[in-house]
C-alpha cells in the first residue's frame, strides 16, 4: 500500500466550507448565486423573503469561509460564488435524495 499523507490544514479548510454551507438558508443563497449573476444583499433578502440582517449574517459566514466573493459598487456590495464546485456538491446531494 502506498504512503498516504494527511494534510490537516486542507482538511480543516474543507470541513469549514462544508460547515458554512450546512444551513438551509445558506444553501438557498448559494442556489441564487449559482445562476451566475452577482446579487446585492437587497436582491438576496427580498428574493428569499428574509430580514436584511439575516441575509447579511449568512453572507458574512459564507464570505469568511471563502465560499463567496464580494465587490463594492457605489453603496452596494454584490456577492458571487468564488467557485461553482460547491454547486456541483449540492447537485450531487440533491440527486442522492431522489434515489
Amino acid at each position: 500500500m502506498a504512503h498516504f499523507e494527511i494534510n490537516i490544514d486542507k482538511l480543516e479548510m474543507a470541513a469549514g466550507k462544508l460547515r458554512a454551507i450546512s444551513h438551509p438558508m445558506r444553501i438557498a443563497i448559494l442556489e441564487l448565486l449559482g445562476q451566475d449573476e452577482p446579487l446585492s444583499v437587497t436582491d438576496i433578502y427580498k428574493t428569499l423573503d428574509i430580514e436584511q440582517a439575516t441575509a447579511s449574517h449568512h453572507l458574512n459566514i459564507l464570505k469568511n469561509k471563502n465560499v463567496l466573493i464580494s465587490k463594492r459598487s457605489g453603496k452596494k456590495i454584490f456577492y458571487s460564488l468564488r467557485s461553482h464546485t460547491l454547486m456541483e456538491i449540492l447537485d450531487c446531494i440533491n440527486r442522492c435524495n431522489e434515489e
